[in-house]
């Protein structure tokens, strides 16, 4: 095989593995993950469903693949919000962050509710999931850390009973932070979670009405619960 025909049946395949991905992804969005089925997106996309075994073995390797990409789409996202934020404060990077997660979970509430949502039931997501997923909350860990190296971080406060567990989620996530911060940025991460979904699910209808400004003033309080300090005042007066 000349290096030329190799490349041509590369291109091919990664374009039929686009298009059984994008296909999976309308199911998603019509039917939900549980009903997701390999025979369908063959159908819809006239292939054979032999055919795209050879791409996808199981609905689970294809329910596998399109979780890495939400995760990797919502950490892309983290990170454009933080680097468009490179030059403010540690609360505003903060901020700006969770307003990307936010922003991303809104377009794309069928991935999110992917990743987020109520497990699949009989599938369970093998370990190549993992690098994706820490995408994001990695960004919110480097906040943190230049946080600490810069103007400093106020330690929140840690039950005695906690400190065990807090030292020991210190230790896998980030060592160089105080056990009591890691503790409490593991639990304001499942709030900000916590806050999308009650917003993408309905859980806010006849709640909250302005939820731009209801959000930023939540994320802007689980900011001061993890000990970013405020040191001085922003243009407009608030923290920066």
């Amino acid at each position: 095989m000349t290096s030329s025909t190799h490349g041509v049946r590369a291109r091919a395949r990664i374009e039929v593995t686009a298009a059984i991905k994008e296909e999976a992804r309308r199911q998603l969005a019509h039917e939900g993950a549980t009903k997701l089925s390999l025979r369908a997106v063959a159908r819809e996309l006239g292939m054979a469903s032999s055919a795209l075994y050879r791409y996808f073995p199981s609905r689970d390797d294809l329910l596998t693949a399109l979780i890495i990409d939400a995760y990797e789409s919502l950490g892309a996202a983290a990170e454009a919000a933080r680097d468009a934020a490179a030059d403010a404060g540690p609360v505003r990077r903060w901020t700006a962050v969770c307003e990307g997660v936010r922003a991303w979970a809104l377009a794309h509430p069928h991935e999110y509710a992917l990743i987020y949502g109520t497990p699949v039931p009989g599938y369970t997501a093998p370990d190549t999931t993992v690098p994706a997923a820490e995408r994001s909350a990695l960004v919110i860990i480097g906040i943190l850390r230049d946080a600490q190296r810069g103007l400093g971080l106020a330690k929140p406060a840690l039950p005695d009973d906690l400190r065990p567990e807090a030292v020991r989620m210190a230790a896998d996530l980030a060592p160089d932070l105080p056990p009591e911060v890691v503790a409490t940025m593991v639990a304001a991460w499942a709030q900000l979670f916590g806050l999308i979904g009650f917003e993408l699910f309905g859980q806010f209808n006849r709640v909250v009405e302005d939820r731009d400004t209801f959000f930023r003033h939540a994320v802007g309080q689980l900011a001061h619960t993890v000990g970013l300090v405020y040191p001085q005042q922003g243009p407009a007066g608030g923290p920066s």
